[in-house]
């Protein structure tokens, strides 16, 4: 009830703040990201706070059966999509660097894997960053790779906002 109340409050005061990636109509995993404003509780990690020109991608997920396929990287390329379009520079995130089974917080490695930089190092808690302007130049290899990956899995992926 309390991440419902939030997104419908989000919505109403900033706009879109996730996505849902569905292969053949079927939710397969989803991204939450906001202005650090809106996630008074990022002031709790160590390496905290988040740049004031960045958005902060709080939380993802990825259906176990579609991981290692893409996904993931197409999910931070539509969020780097709908943020430059609302002139932001950049995403940030903290990772997991002990990441071991899905948690709130997401994989160190799988952030490092889509382009995001270190900006502040931590043992536990990196909180590391994507310049948006870097993640454009890698959108066309993305939508080229989904559409030779997903080809055969459904007709048209979609994206879609929250």
């Amino acid at each position: 009830m309390e991440k419902e109340a939030w997104i419908s409050a989000v919505l109403l005061e900033w706009g879109s703040c996730g996505r849902i990636v569905y292969v053949d109509e079927k939710p397969v995993g989803f991204v939450l990201y906001a202005p650090p404003a809106y996630v008074p509780r990022s002031f709790a990690f160590p390496t905290s706070p988040v740049s004031p020109d960045a958005v902060q991608l709080m939380t993802a997920w990825l259906n176990p059966a579609y991981r290692g396929q893409g996904l993931g990287r197409v999910i931070v390329q539509a969020v780097a999509k709908d943020l430059l379009r609302r002139g932001f520079k950049a995403i940030e995130a903290f990772g997991d660097a002990r990441w071991t089974e899905p948690a709130c917080v997401i994989p160190a490695n799988h952030l490092l894997s889509v382009g995001f930089k270190t900006v502040r190092p931590h043992p536990t808690y990196p909180r590391m960053r994507l310049e948006l302007r870097s993640a454009v130049s890698w959108r066309e290899d993305v939508e080229r790779a989904l559409d030779q990956l997903l080809g055969a899995v459904q007709k048209e992926p979609a994206l879609r906002p929250l």
